[in-house]
């Protein structure tokens, strides 16, 4: 090869790393020094939005979908609906013996390596929840979809263990997202009513 061939080889080499981290592949560098690039591929989320109410203020289907997306830890196909209180509280009676409206439900379909489920969001709890913590009604979405997403591929808070392991996961999501931390909000307002 051509010392002209060997320097564009060179060169190309870097933008070649820099294109892999920009995409989001992953470099590991390998005992003999050498850079071997991983593919790391982002998972693939087929998301369906239903509006049983009316969107007013409700994040737009591409918000949604990026948050959907950030949650996912491998490939997803997820109907995301939002329901009014009626639907809420039916759902909630009937899946969990509660006889009230709640802010998200989530169903699995099945332990297949694909998430596949349903993430239920009641609208006017979301929109209740929002205003009483003083918080963007988007931000609240947000962490709900990444919350049900996350119950979709097993994460659960039904111990103190898995609530923690639960919520760093979704703290981390969220702030990559740019949303703050819903739980570090919660502990200063309990702070302040004291």
């Amino acid at each position: 090869m051509s010392a002209r061939g060997e320097a564009q080889l060179q060169t190309s080499r870097p933008r070649t790393i820099a294109r892999a981290r920009q995409v989001g592949d992953s470099i590991n560098e390998d005992r003999g020094g050498e850079r071997r690039r991983q593919l790391t591929a982002e998972p693939r989320v087929a998301l369906a939005i239903q509006y049983a109410v009316a969107r007013t203020h409700l994040p737009a289907p591409a918000t949604l979908r990026r948050w959907a997306g950030a949650a996912a830890e491998r490939d997803a196909r997820v109907t995301l609906r939002f329901v009014g209180r009626r639907e809420g509280r039916a759902l909630n009676a009937r899946y969990r013996g509660k006889l009230h409206a709640t802010n998200v439900l989530a169903f699995v379909y099945d332990e297949s390596p694909q998430i596949e489920g349903d993430v239920v969001l009641c609208a006017p709890v979301l929109r209740e929840e929002a205003r009483a913590q003083g918080m963007p009604l988007a931000d609240h979405c947000a962490h709900l979809v990444v919350h049900g997403m996350l119950h979709l591929q097993g994460y659960d808070h039904d111990t103190d263990r898995a609530a923690r392991t639960m919520e760093a996961r979704e703290s981390a999501i969220l702030a990559a997202l740019g949303v703050p931390d819903p739980y570090a909000q919660a502990a200063r307002r309990a702070r302040l009513d004291r």
